[in-house]
């Protein structure tokens, strides 16, 4: 039994409802509203279902007259009626108010009175007597089997005989090692032959009906015409005789440098607070190779750029070659164009497979996983399906920028993360924020912690970092490295005497959760803005550890859960992120449990422009992308540019 269909337009109309279960009349306004803000809006129709609490939904696009049509029931029922019913009410609403849409247009829809309830209620029953059990189909007798015409000799098989094709096969395959024999043959003799007319090779089909010594002579000639490219390529390019050396030269140290203290870093340190010599000593000796990037405003946050200058210029040579050979090739060139032009026609799914056949080929290319890359291509299909195109518009165009389009509203989904303004609001009442960081091994968690501390101390708020990775070996001494730079990056005497970074550490296997919530404590007690949580690296698959990240999470309750992810994975991006995600949710005890909010992008400066890792991720969690890492300098830390992504995924 359906709950409710409703019909409406892209714009938020309402134009008519049925409800079949007795209640409020707004039952059904939660759900669609859901249906809209998590499907339609974010570029997410290649599925037509739903699911909302105890609710399936299942919709239909009309993109002739922009229409969305919407049927729900109760997500335990198995309604096998429900995609027909559709289609049929689909058909049926557009064939009757036809006119009054392309005659009336916007006016008509919100003037207009829609009686379509009989039509309805004959539609339903039609399609619940269609999907009654049938009887069923009897089975086929003998004599209407294939098996029943072959006759008694045709199935006899002696045990000497073989099949023609098997004997073909073989006959051919003696020829081509007879050919194969003849060509040694003809290696050892003189190089002085007769020069022979090349003839243009045979079929397939015509090579089974020559004989042997048509066969050898063919060869014979296909050989010395490869001998005969192979000597004009060696005359053409001949090879330089002194050959660059390749590789890295080894290092050569000079035993004889009596200046040893250029090479000695170790300063001496005094409960684990920096004096004011390593201090100085620190931002003397690394002013590059901490903070590469001082251009720019300190604790400003720029975008990314995918485009470097160099290829903008190139792309404007590109692109001013082909204008002029566009010139030169006259009404050749305008017929070309004119091929693939629409003329106001509706767009078929027949129409636009060869191209989403390409642009799904070429997303995969550009390391989006293979099942986004589907499924985005579905959702524009769907998007396009039925629209009326322009008269001079191609199909290529058309549904190239719907995807464009479609990427850009998946990487800006719904909620948008400002940890400035966050920070600034715990600050108000009086409490830290807390930043909790997971992901796999080696993705790079530790250092774009430290980034992030970098760029909070920069726009003024104390940090303080909790070592929480008790399992991998020199973790802690990492973040202790990360401290130690970052103190003498801001001194205390550049703040008043206020640290500004602290490290809160209690060793190697402890409880993780136990040591954050301690963590929590102290930065409350001594004033702390900020609290980075770092914890071990661990893969999707490893029970215990999901169990004991799922328990830190829910027991300190974070501001903030960010997953840390490379920019080099395909396919496992939706791997590691469902699993995250749903051991999250298995291990929370909270009713509503907590899952990740946003996603840190590493390694983003090792991709070139294969940035289709952005994509996976944000579509299978609809969650932002907070930060990319960069580079590996405390400065190598941007914002995601969504625009500037999506030209770089689309560009060939």
């Amino acid at each position: 039994m359906l709950d409710f269909f409703t019909i409406f337009s892209k714009g938020g109309l309402v134009l008519w409802c049925f409800q079949g279960v007795r209640g409020p009349a707004a039952a059904c306004t939660a759900p669609v509203n859901a249906l809209i803000r998590s499907v339609l809006l974010q570029e997410r129709g290649g599925n037509n279902s739903f699911t909302h609490e105890a609710l399936t939904l299942k919709y239909k696009l009309d993109n002739q007259f922009e229409l969305v049509f919407v049927v729900g029931f109760q997500k335990i029922l198995t309604l096998t009626y429900v995609d027909k019913l559709i289609d049929d009410v689909h058909k049926e609403f557009r064939d009757k108010y036809r006119n009054e849409f392309q005659q009336k247009g916007t006016l008509g829809i919100l003037n207009g009175t829609f009686d379509f309830k009989e039509d309805f209620l004959h539609l339903l029953r039609d399609a619940e007597e269609s999907s009654k059990v049938r009887a069923p189909t009897a089975m086929k007798t003998f004599e209407q089997s294939a098996k029943s015409q072959k006759t008694v000799k045709s199935m006899i098989e002696n045990r000497g005989e073989k099949p023609k094709e098997k004997t073909k096969n073989k006959k051919n395959k003696g020829s081509k090692k007879e050919g194969e024999s003849m060509l040694q043959l003809i290696v050892a003799t003189p190089k002085t032959v007769p020069s022979v007319k090349q003839e243009p090779a045979a079929a397939a089909g015509d090579r089974e009906e020559l004989t042997k010594d048509e066969i050898l002579q063919r060869n014979r000639e296909e050989f010395f015409r490869k001998r005969m490219k192979v000597g004009e390529k060696s005359n053409k390019s001949p090879k330089p005789d002194a050959q660059k050396d390749k590789g890295k030269k080894p290092r050569v140290w000079d035993l004889g440098n009596s200046n040893a203290k250029v090479l000695d870093y170790s300063n001496s340190t005094s409960n684990g607070n920096l004096t004011v010599t390593c201090a100085a000593s620190w931002s003397s000796c690394y002013p590059i190779q901490l903070v590469s990037d001082r251009n720019h405003e300190p604790g400003l946050l720029r975008e990314i750029e995918c485009e470097s200058e160099e290829e903008m210029e190139e792309e404007k040579v590109v692109q001013s070659s082909s204008s002029t050979s566009a010139k030169k090739g006259g009404l050749g060139g305008m017929f070309g164009m004119l091929k693939g032009l629409v003329g106001s026609k509706s767009l078929a799914k027949e129409d636009m497979d060869p191209v989403l056949e390409k642009m799904k080929d070429h997303l995969i290319a550009k390391n989006v996983a293979a099942e986004i890359a589907v499924q985005l291509c579905e959702s524009v299909a769907k998007k396009l399906e039925g629209k009326v195109m322009g008269t001079f518009t191609t199909v290529t165009s058309t549904v190239k920028q719907a995807l464009q389009e479609s990427l850009v509203q998946i990487l800006q989904p719904q909620r948008r993360v400002d940890v400035l303004r966050d920070v600034m609001d715990a600050q108000r009442h009086r409490r830290p924020y807390v930043i909790t960081f997971c992901g796999v091994n080696g993705v790079g968690k530790s250092t774009n912690l430290a980034k992030i501390s970098f760029w909070l101390i920069e726009n003024g708020f104390s940090v303080l970092i909790a070592a929480c990775d008790t399992f991998r070996a020199g973790a802690v001494e990492q973040l202790r490295t990360h401290t130690r730079r970052l103190n003498a990056l801001h001194p205390p005497e550049n703040h008043s005497g206020r640290v500004m970074v602290q490290l809160y550490e209690k060793g190697y296997g402890k409880d993780a959760a136990g040591i954050a919530m301690e963590a929590i404590l102290y930065a409350r007690n001594q004033g702390f803005d900020v609290v980075l949580v770092d914890t071990a690296g661990r893969m999707q698959d490893n029970a215990p550890l999901m169990t004991a990240l799922a328990k830190l999470i829910a027991v300190n309750t974070p501001d903030l859960v960010l997953f840390v992810g490379e920019a080099l994975v395909g396919n496992e991006a939706v791997d590691q992120l469902v699993k995250f995600n749903k051991a999250l949710a298995d291990h929370s005890m909270a009713q509503t449990p907590r899952l990740i909010d946003g996603i840190v992008l590493t390694k983003f400066d090792t991709i070139d422009d294969k940035v289709g890792a952005a994509i996976s991720m944000t579509y299978i969690t609809s969650k932002p992308i907070v930060f990319v890492g960069t580079g590996q300098t405390y400065c190598d830390l941007r914002s995601l540019n969504a625009k500037a992504v999506v030209a770089a995924l689309m560009k060939a």
